[in-house]
């Protein structure tokens, strides 16, 4: 190892872990610095900056920000709640469903910041620890991002193997089936061998009450949700089933077929005729699509709920949104120029690693995203470098090995930094969700490398069947 790669690899860690000391968006200021540093001072030409990826986060945020604002948000988190306090008893296994189907229907897992008090209050009043739903909960709204159709990840990998012969509802069948199970495989073995054991016997949560220090919250006098709540929920519900739908038409292997049987049909039928040119002229590329039909969904949730568009800056999730939006940019543009100037040798070593032993390639991307701090920017870093390096366009069968790992981009949770992480800690005030002083140590660690390493492991046995 040569003094210039240490110098760098100095610089890529250290501005990070700056970042993370001064905290919140100041990871994406110091991402700026490191690409300095290295594009100035250690010779290394700018990365790619991942502004497709920012784009779509914009659109989706601008799109949740308009449901919030509406109360569109607050209803549908209440009728999650409403589930959790129905079903006490199996708190371990419904909290993740909830973040994770929150996660596939918003594009993304800021929405758990949300459930965290409601899965607390719940764990509460069962007299079970709340870091045990709560870490499982956290993490599977991160593990839902490689299965939402409307988030830039998976709008990025969609695009990538289509020409693999992936279709779009091939690759979101793979993505729901294997990343939902394998967060409930985790949830269960969370439950059976770890954070046992009553509420009331935790010595931290002892300590908390007798100081004082646990609150109870009182759901029933909460104020009444706006007119215009299940209106929104029904505009952005109905907004999401059109983005799946397009998505899947512009598909190449959904949308020739159709056009074929349209052109075969259009000089007996009148509606084969009149269906024809639409279909042949679905010019708008899915990362397109994605962003137009957010930004109209919060046009009609504007519309249709009269909000005042002033105040939409003011609420939590813009502000949560635009925060990610910066990380992203700073630390996946610091990441894509480090990847890019090593991006032979890591072609290298996927010829002579990953092409026989293709599982290597998760632990890679696992590692990579808690750096990258984003799923989509991870895949747009390394995706390219290994398609090359297996040679997948002249190797299509290999491109399974991609959709099987791909779940592995959101291994956010090895450094105790994002954001839903940290919500979680300092949400829960009975102390069973902490950080331990080896900061390692956390309690979204072990649910974060359980839920991956079971996602991944499904995905090699279900992505060659479907392939």
């Amino acid at each position: 190892m040569d003094i210039v790669l240490i110098l760098r690899l100095l610089v890529l860690f250290g501005v990070i872990f700056f970042g993370i000391r001064l905290g919140g968006m100041a990871i994406g200021y110091t991402g700026g610095l490191g690409v300095i540093i290295l594009t100035v001072f250690l010779g290394m030409n700018a990365g790619a900056i991942p502004t497709d990826v920012i784009l779509i986060i914009m659109s989706v945020i601008a799109a949740i920000t308009a449901l919030q604002k509406a109360g569109g948000l607050d209803y549908m988190v209440r009728i999650a709640e409403r589930i959790l306090r129905n079903n006490p008893k199996h708190i371990n296994f419904l909290a993740p469903t909830v973040t994770y189907f929150l996660t596939i229907l918003a594009g993304t897992g800021h929405t758990a910041f949300a459930m965290i008090p409601v899965i607390v209050e719940v764990a509460k009043d069962e007299n079970i620890k709340p870091a045990g739903p709560l870490s499982i909960a956290v993490v599977s709204g991160q593990v839902a991002i490689t299965a939402s159709p409307v988030s830039a990840a998976v709008v990025y990998m969609t695009g990538v193997l289509e020409p693999f012969g992936w279709s779009y509802p091939a690759l979101l069948v793979v993505w729901l089936l294997t990343t939902y199970v394998g967060c409930m495989i985790a949830a269960f073995i969370m439950s059976l061998f770890f954070n046992k054991g009553p509420l009331d016997q935790d010595p931290e949560y002892l300590a908390r009450v007798k100081a004082g220090l646990i609150a109870h919250h009182d759901s029933a006098n909460r104020p009444e949700l706006p007119a215009s709540a299940k209106s929104a929920v029904k505009i952005f519900i109905t907004g999401v089933i059109c983005v799946v739908l397009y998505a899947t038409l512009i598909s190449d292997l959904i949308r020739l077929p159709i056009v074929a049987s349209l052109q075969a049909a259009s000089a007996d039928s009148a509606v084969a005729a009149f269906l024809l040119p639409a279909f042949e002229q679905l010019k708008l590329a899915r990362d397109g699509a994605i962003m137009s039909f957010m930004l109209l969904i919060a046009t009609l949730i504007v519309i249709r709920c009269k909000l005042n568009t002033s105040e939409l800056a003011d609420t939590p999730t813009f502000k949560s949104g635009m925060t990610a939006c910066i990380c992203v940019l700073g630390v996946a543009w610091l990441g894509n120029t480090f990847v890019a100037g090593y991006s032979a040798q890591l072609e290298e070593f996927s010829q002579e690693v990953v092409s026989q032993y293709p599982a290597v390639l998760s632990v890679v991307l696992f590692f990579i995203s808690a750096l990258l701090y984003s799923q989509a920017a991870t895949a747009k870093a390394l995706v390219p470098v290994i398609i090359v390096a297996l040679n997948i366009e002249a190797n299509p069968d290999l491109a399974y090995i991609l959709v099987a790992s791909f779940a592995a981009v959101s291994g956010l949770f090895i450094l105790p930094t994002y954001p839903t992480l940290l919500g979680a800690v300092q949400m829960d005030d009975t102390g069973t969700t902490k950080i331990g002083k080896f900061i390692f140590n956390h309690s979204m660690l072990l649910p974060c490398i359980l839920s991956i390493f079971i996602s991944v492991g499904l995905g090699f046995v279900v992505a060659p069947i479907m392939s």
